[in-house]
């Protein structure tokens, strides 16, 4: 008889075009009230949220929009209370987790029951051709785009933490930044990368990239 996998429930900050993985970290401003009531909420309890994309389709007035089954957990590293109520936040991945279903509750933002994907006890590696591609690519989109870059200090990134960043910084669309978050190891996420960081090159005039 096959063992039924143990969920969880998770408030979750429903956020288009923020990524987070596990071991990472994402900063965020917490600034409407039903959002501010999820800090305080998690903050009394486990001081976990679950960071999860809407969904790019229409949405009908008064609806909530809907989710994409994959997000992250994060738990609360570090916050600051301002003066007017407002919260800046650091979480830190824990794990990806799937949504099981979303919860009726009666909070002012949303809860679901979700089940926690299992991660590696140690950062992935990627191989020597891997990380030499998405290093090349990364400079020249860097340099297309005009950010500044202290290339020293990427050089000294870990394989993980190089892919994730890069992903979780990338301008690209929602169904895009999706596919980096859902894919299934770190090899695939880079090659995944350095075809979305080619594709923007070649539409520069372009808001952002759509993944088909």
């Amino acid at each position: 008889m096959m063992a039924t996998r143990a969920t969880t429930r998770l408030s979750i900050f429903p956020l288009g075009g923020a990524l987070l993985f596990p071991r990472m970290a994402l900063p965020l401003h917490i600034f409407e009230p039903r959002y501010r009531a999820m800090m305080s909420d998690a903050m009394a309890r486990d001081r976990r949220i679950g960071m999860v994309q809407p969904r790019p389709l229409p949405v009908h007035d008064g609806d909530e929009p809907r989710l994409f089954d994959i997000g992250c957990v994060g738990r609360i590293a570090q916050f600051e209370v301002l003066d007017d109520g407002r919260y800046n936040l650091v979480l830190e991945g824990t794990s990806l987790f799937r949504i099981v279903r979303e919860l009726d509750v009666t909070t002012p933002f949303r809860q679901v029951e979700a089940e926690l994907l299992p991660i590696a006890d140690e950062p992935e590696i990627l191989g020597i051709a891997s990380r030499a591609s998405l290093e090349i690519e990364s400079r020249r989109f860097a340099d297309a785009q005009g950010y500044a870059v202290d290339w020293e200090a990427v050089s000294r990134l870990d394989d993980e933490s190089l892919v994730n960043g890069v992903a979780q910084i990338a301008p690209f669309d929602v169904a895009a930044k999706q596919a980096l978050l859902e894919a299934p190891n770190l090899d695939d996420r880079a090659e995944l990368l350095v075809q979305l960081m080619q594709f923007f090159g070649r539409h520069d005039g372009e808001e952002s990239v759509t993944l088909q």
